[in-house]
């Protein structure tokens, strides 16, 4: 065998090896280093009545659906707010938009991080006001969307709950969850995910506007995914 031609083989295959280490593992490694939590949310409590629209019924039609209560027929609840608590998020929301669309919020919830810029706007040929106030009161800004196609942007100040009115349509309502925390909110299906969590023990809330659930424990461990399912009263 010719010795030189032995020592080269060798050579590529250390080479390989090397380079296989260095752009191919770690991101096999990277992808194992966290886990997914992941769940469902459901409730007994029924869905709600249609509201009766009052005003400008020709915009909003004579009644609209009641979202404060959105749950399928097998009790599988939709936009409920899943936050892992201190876990820092790596990504998240620095931007948001309120949209005034035959007179609902849109999108009822959503989340942001802390200063994030919410743009509000409106598809509505009539006057709606988007008023935005933290939970324990403390207003953060109370604009008025007169026409379509405006935009207005304000930050959000502080972090928790804010919720939003329209001053001239008392049964709208919109939320926003102001936090750098991991969070997911719950689909259609009541479904929730939270990829890339660093292993370890820690404590999962939910927040819906109607029902509420008491927190729950969940270990992570890197590689493997946590199922924690929640039924709200």
């Amino acid at each position: 065998m010719n010795l030189d031609r032995v020592v080269q083989e060798c050579r590529h295959a250390a080479l390989a090896a090397a380079l296989f280490a260095a752009f191919i593992a770690p991101s096999g490694l990277d992808a194992q280093q966290g886990g997914t939590v992941t769940g469902v949310i459901t409730t007994k409590a029924p869905g709600l009545k249609p509201l009766r629209v009052t005003m400008d019924q020709r915009v909003c039609g004579n009644e609209l659906p009641d979202e404060a209560v959105v749950v399928d027929t097998t009790g599988r609840l939709a936009n409920a707010v899943v936050t892992l608590v201190g876990v820092k998020s790596p990504t998240g929301a620095t931007s948001g938009g309120v949209m005034n669309e035959k007179c609902r919020f849109a999108p009822r919830v959503q989340i942001t991080r802390p200063n994030a810029i919410i743009t509000t706007s409106s598809k509505d040929p009539i006057l709606h006001t988007t008023n935005a106030a933290m939970d324990g009161g403390k207003g953060l800004f109370n604009v008025a969307v007169p026409v379509p196609g405006i935009k207005i942007s304000k930050p959000l100040n502080g972090s928790g709950l804010v919720r939003l009115v329209c001053n001239t349509h008392p049964w709208m309502r919109g939320y926003i969850i102001v936090t750098d925390d991991m969070a997911a909110i719950t689909g259609a299906d009541g479904a929730f995910t939270l990829p890339n969590v660093p292993a370890g023990t820690y404590e999962l809330r939910v927040f819906h506007v109607k029902v509420t659930a008491a927190p729950e424990k969940v270990t992570v461990t890197a590689g493997q995914t946590a199922n924690v399912n929640f039924e709200l009263k």
